[in-house]
């Protein structure tokens, strides 16, 4: 019997700052797991981060998911954009106040300048509501082109993001 390759591992980061920012997680969570293609799905504890960029609005609730994945990179992004649809995502402004956002942030090893789907996300390296939750799941995860996650999220700091260790999200079952 041979073994199954589960397909390359994808990092989905999660942000929210409109409404039950919590629940729109856990929603955004239930949305990406809901049909097959990511498997031994691992979730970050959940960060409270401070908006970075854009108008002035609320902060975030910020997680990250970690996952094996037989889609292509642009099927993970599909399913990214169809969870914020399915949760009252609105684009009016970049950077602006959201219900959910969810980001590709690595795909394997893949990099690609493409403007429809950069990898690694371009300003991953600098976000440290994206770098602690990662850090938190997979402490030896490396970013391609950029370095280990650790040392990175150890040149950003930790100032702007804080653990809510009474904000957890279930993973799907």
């Amino acid at each position: 019997m041979t073994a199954v390759d589960p397909g390359p591992t994808v990092v989905l980061a999660l942000g929210s700052n409109l409404g039950d920012r919590l629940a729109n997680l856990q929603g955004g969570v239930d949305a990406l797991c809901a049909r097959p293609g990511l498997s031994g799905v691992q979730v970050s504890p959940v960060y409270e981060t401070a908006p970075v960029g854009g108008p002035a609005q609320p902060e975030y609730l910020n997680a990250v998911l970690v996952a094996a994945t037989t889609l292509s990179a642009r099927a993970v992004l599909d399913r990214c954009q169809e969870a914020e649809n399915a949760l009252g995502r609105v684009r009016t402004e970049r950077w602006g106040p959201r219900r959910i956002d969810v980001d590709v942030i690595v795909y394997g090893t893949e990099v690609s300048d493409d403007p429809g789907l950069t990898l690694p996300h371009p300003r991953v390296h600098e976000r440290a509501f994206v770098l602690a939750p990662w850090h938190d799941v997979d402490p030896g995860a490396v970013i391609p082109g950029r370095g280990r996650v650790a040392d990175l999220l150890a040149a950003v700091g930790t100032a702007d993001v804080r653990l809510c260790p009474d904000a957890t999200l279930r993973r799907p079952s």
